[in-house]
């Protein structure tokens, strides 16, 4: 088990993910063990890259929750961003992590996900 504060992860809880190779992000669809959707938890990455079978992600340390009401939408790890110093060696890159985040962001606060992931 995790416990955010904002969402416990516990054993049996399902998680869909969805990568994208045109988009800066990822996002995890949580259910909990009965079905019923916790929210979305979407991780702030490069494109994806798939080789044959293999799928790589970097994450790039920006993260979102968005909970299954919408209620509540949150920025994690903005912190953790800014001490990686990829602003300083990769300001495209980080550029667009940060238009990624705040794409997510008003997503989250519009309609959800729903859309994204149909």
């Amino acid at each position: 088990m995790r416990d955010f504060g904002f969402v416990r992860f516990e054993p049996g809880d399902v998680f869909t993910e969805y990568y994208w190779r045109d988009r800066w992000y990822a996002v995890k669809e949580v259910r909990a063990a009965s079905g019923a959707v916790k929210g979305w938890y979407c991780d702030i990455t490069r494109p994806a890259v798939r080789s044959g079978a293999r799928l790589t992600v970097e994450d790039l340390d920006l993260d979102l929750w968005r909970s299954a009401d919408g209620t509540d939408v949150r920025r994690l790890d903005e912190d953790e961003f800014a001490a990686s110093g990829l602003a300083r060696t990769e300001p495209d890159a980080a550029a667009a992590a940060v238009a990624a985040l705040d794409e997510l962001e008003a997503l989250a606060h519009e309609n959800g996900f729903g859309a994204l992931l149909a």
